[in-house]
């Protein structure tokens, strides 16, 4: 495998002039994000002592925010970096959705593809952070799929976007919108026009990726895919290419946290992308800000390869953040320029 960036993890001058063309041109690259919409709740606190009621600690709140997070996190992204982007997926007729549908509303974009089922809960997250630490983390969601009416409905609204966009995002989180029948028609209206199809992915869900431009598992979701030992270099680079052989696809990347990233490509070669965090205190929404950084790239015509080294670079931000958070494309421009 070769490494994309030398020892160093330094990126020539004449490459990083080229990544820096790619982010002027974020403002025309279009995206549509299709997927699991996700309200990330957070409370925040500190803890003085433990409960006398059970080994636990007692957290004493003093703030609560909401995020867009799952799909709606890497939509958000993509208006963070200063492209053009719109969102499909499917909220609940409660609390949650009404929050969701805000955090949507104060962005600059539509959401007219924002369909409410009144049968099923919105997806949320709810994250108890003491101290910049995850104390506990309690879900509320359905996982059971979208009914076919629903999944027309999303269909439809694809359709009618496909002339104004240039990639196509898949945020699977196995909620409940993403379905091998949706997924097949997704392909092929994006394989008439040509449009690449990012996914991000869900192991139990592999089979429904055929044909798609290119999935980013996560080394973990990797090596399950695979059959694999995820703690083997050697295994993972072998399921990079299972994966691609397996699903037709153009390419794999595989993201391995503080090992960087490995790109997997149809014409037999591999890459591997050091690592750009410099400090970790937080993965929560890394991948939706690969994913959104990497379609936003194939938006304006960037190889794979560059495409990734920019999602990379945008993930080692992310890292340092707490919380679901975004990338501007200042700071991925600075991030280059320090690399």
């Amino acid at each position: 495998m070769r490494d994309s960036a030398g020892e160093s993890g330094a990126i020539p001058r004449s490459g990083q002039r080229a990544l820096q063309q790619h982010i002027e041109r974020f403002p025309q690259a279009g995206v549509l994000v299709v997927g699991d919409l996700i309200l990330d709740h957070y409370i925040w606190g500190k803890v003085s002592r433990i409960s006398p009621e059970a080994p636990v600690p007692v957290v004493h709140v003093h703030s609560e925010s909401r995020q867009l997070g799952g799909a709606a996190n890497v939509y958000n992204n993509i208006l963070s970096l200063g492209g053009r982007a719109d969102i499909c997926g499917v909220v609940g007729a409660d609390e949650g959705g009404r929050s969701l549908l805000t955090e949507l509303g104060v962005r600059r974009q539509g959401r007219g593809g924002v369909v409410i089922d009144p049968d099923r809960p919105t997806t949320r997250k709810t994250r108890v952070i003491a101290h910049n630490q995850q104390v506990v983390r309690f879900d509320v969601e359905r996982r059971a799929e979208i009914k076919p009416p629903i999944q027309r409905r999303i269909i439809r609204y694809v359709e009618s976007r496909l002339r104004e966009i240039s990639c196509l995002v898949v945020s699977d989180y196995a909620k409940g919108v993403v379905t091998a029948p949706l997924m097949a028609e997704l392909t092929r209206l994006a394989a008439l026009r040509r449009i690449p199809i990012v996914v991000d992915p869900k192991v139990e869900h592999f089979s429904y990726y055929k044909g798609v431009t290119v999935v980013t598992p996560n080394h973990l979701e990797a090596a399950q895919a695979a059959g694999v030992n995820p703690d083997d270099d050697r295994s993972l680079n072998e399921a990079g290419e299972i994966i691609r052989q397996r699903l037709g696809c153009q390419s794999v990347l595989i993201t391995r946290g503080e090992k960087g990233m490995s790109l997997f490509e149809s014409d037999g070669t591999s890459w591997h992308i050091p690592t750009m965090a410099r400090q970790v205190f937080d993965v929560t929404g890394a991948g939706d800000t690969v994913v959104g950084t990497l379609a936003l790239a194939l938006a304006t015509g960037a190889s794979m390869r560059d495409g990734a080294v920019l999602a990379n670079h945008s993930a080692g931000i992310v890292v340092g953040m707490v919380g679901t958070a975004t990338v501007t494309s200042q700071q991925l421009s600075e991030a280059l320029r320090n690399a």
